[in-house]
């Protein structure tokens, strides 16, 4: 087992009692953001900082874990070191950095502290690299308004502070590792840190949110990665499927292996079997030589059949028989190939429904859902759209050369409160649009603040669905409100109550099962036989 760099510290002459706290949370069984946050509130009682950050580092780029008196956002960001010169600086120090008062670095959290507006010119910054094992593993950053705020404290009693803080993160980081490990789940911003100095084949997969239903979707690829069971992801339109599929490819077995994309709505019919199968010389006009599918392509690793529901039923069939036997043959030879290929589809239909109507053949919908995944849309994951915003936004002000840029609190109210039809896919192209257009009406690319007048968020078909749903639910409970009639019996009155309950719940949510027993916190299946059995399918 690693433990964090032995740094030589000469002993403080008082020891606070909240350092001895900080010490006690060492050893004490509370989860990893409890210590993150407690870390940050001694820091705060210590050095009566006006903010503070504490960030992993990995793949070039640091990602706050926990942060103090900055906005929200904030959690979101990914900061490129090469972007970020202060960061750098600390990256590459190896010890205390005591940035000048009047230095000219921009600095990250420029516009990004709510008591304090615009750039931070002069100001007290000290940045903390944390180390294990001669690695950086994160930093820790003090922010104060007074230039000489930290002026009474000494490179030993900062040192001090680093070595307990890279404790902190390092236990977070080993208790985090030893739960994926029995898992074999991807690594997450902290617990990648470790492996900081290595390669690997593949960026690591990240999957932006904090929310209750994206702890419930990480719980499901937890299930379900080690396993090699098929996987169905369903869920609306840019809700990131697709990175979904590529994060249980990462936490497979077969992560060494290729993961293979395949849109099965783009496909032609004609070409279709070809590019699932593969193909012989000869086999028809334009087949000029031997070619590999899809499925060939991906043996021993995962193919990733997005948008499954459009595949035509003659192929259907095919793709059955290769799931069933896991053999298949070119178009145009009689030999019988056999691959070793995991399969995880996405739909954005409703596939259930699609083999009711003939469209989809029942027993290739039971043979790809054995385990299915829904993935939320956003505007049920709550403050991750926030969260999102700020990614987003760090991103695009990078590529526009703006040296900090941030949202107003009246456009996070507003993002917020749109219904995002097109989901996270929407809310990047939001961002993207309105930093273009901000940065066109401004003169100063020092700091830049979206506001709500830089979106154009027009309403959609999807949307004023949404809306017009609502409407009816909410003129439907005020014309007839939930009541309980004394001149019948115990039964009917509940069942009428759980009948109006579950129709209001399911018209609000766009007539969407899974979010309508999300909302109201109940198995799936079970609402499906409640709403059978009272007469609502």
């Amino acid at each position: 087992m690693t433990t964090p760099q032995q740094i030589k510290v000469a002993p403080m002459k008082n020891t606070p009692k909240e350092l001895t706290q900080l010490a006690l949370d060492l050893t004490q069984g509370i989860s990893s953001q409890d210590r993150f946050d407690r870390l940050l509130s001694v820091i705060k009682s210590l050095f009566g900082c006006d903010s503070s950050a504490l960030l992993a580092f990995r793949d070039q780029h640091f990602a706050p874990l926990a942060i103090n008196g900055l906005f929200e956002e904030v959690l979101g960001r990914q900061f490129l070191i090469d972007e970020h010169p202060r960061l750098e600086a600390i990256a590459r120090a190896g010890d205390i950095v005591r940035f000048p008062h009047d230095s000219e670095l921009p600095d990250p959290y420029d516009g990004l502290i709510p008591s304090h507006q615009g750039k931070l010119h002069v100001h007290a910054c000290i940045g903390l690299p944390l180390i294990a094992n001669e690695t950086l593993i994160g930093a820790l950053t003090i922010d104060g308004f007074d230039p000489h705020q930290f002026d009474q404290f000494s490179d030993e009693e900062l040192r001090v502070i680093s070595a307990l803080a890279a404790a902190s993160l390092h236990t977070a980081l080993l208790m985090e590792q030893l739960e994926r490990q029995a898992f074999n789940m991807p690594e997450s911003h902290g617990q990648a840190a470790l492996h900081a100095g290595k390669s690997s084949q593949a960026a690591q997969v990240e999957m932006i949110g904090k929310s209750r239903v994206m702890e419930e979707l990480r719980s499901h690829i937890q299930a379900v990665a080690a396993t090699e069971l098929t996987v169905l992801i369903t869920g609306e339109t840019g809700v990131g499927k697709e990175l979904i599929a590529a994060s249980i490819h990462q936490a497979s077995h077969r992560s060494g292996q290729p993961l293979i994309y395949l849109n099965c709505a783009a496909l032609p019919e004609s070409v279709a079997e070809s590019e699932l199968f593969g193909h012989v010389k000869g086999a028809f006009t334009g087949a000029i030589s031997d070619r590999k599918g899809k499925f060939e392509m991906a043996d021993g690793g995962t193919l990733f059949l997005d948008e499954v529901g459009e595949l035509p039923l003659a192929l259907q069939a095919k793709l059955l028989r290769v799931l069933q036997y896991g053999d298949l043959q070119r178009v145009g030879d009689d030999r019988v190939l056999k691959v070793n290929t995991r399969i995880v589809a996405a739909t954005n239909r409703q596939l259930h429904e699609e083999v009711k109507q003939g469209k989809f053949r029942a027993d290739l919908y039971h043979r790809l859902s054995v385990f299915p995944i829904m993935a939320p849309p956003l505007r049920e994951r709550g403050n991750d759209i926030v969260l999102l915003a700020g990614f987003f936004i760090e991103r695009s002000k990078g590529k526009l050369g703006i040296q900090s840029m941030r949202l107003s609190r009246e456009a996070v109210d507003m993002l917020s409160a749109y219904p995002w039809p097109g989901n996270v896919r929407e809310l990047e192209h939001a961002i993207n649009r309105a930093s273009v257009v901000a940065r066109a009406e401004s003169s100063n690319l020092e700091f830049i603040e979206l506001q709500p007048h830089h979106f154009e968020l027009l309403s959609t078909p999807q949307q004023q669905a949404h809306q017009h749903s609502t409407a009816i639910s909410n003129e439907t409970r005020q014309k007839n409100p939930i009541s309980v009639e004394t001149n019948i019996g115990l039964k009917d009155a509940t069942n009428r109550f759980q009948y109006q309950l579950i129709d209001d719940c399911y018209q609000r949510n766009n007539r969407n099962w899974a979010a309508t027993a999300r909302e109201l916190e109940l198995d799936a299946g079970n609402l499906h036989r409640l709403a059978k059995r009272l007469g609502l399918k």
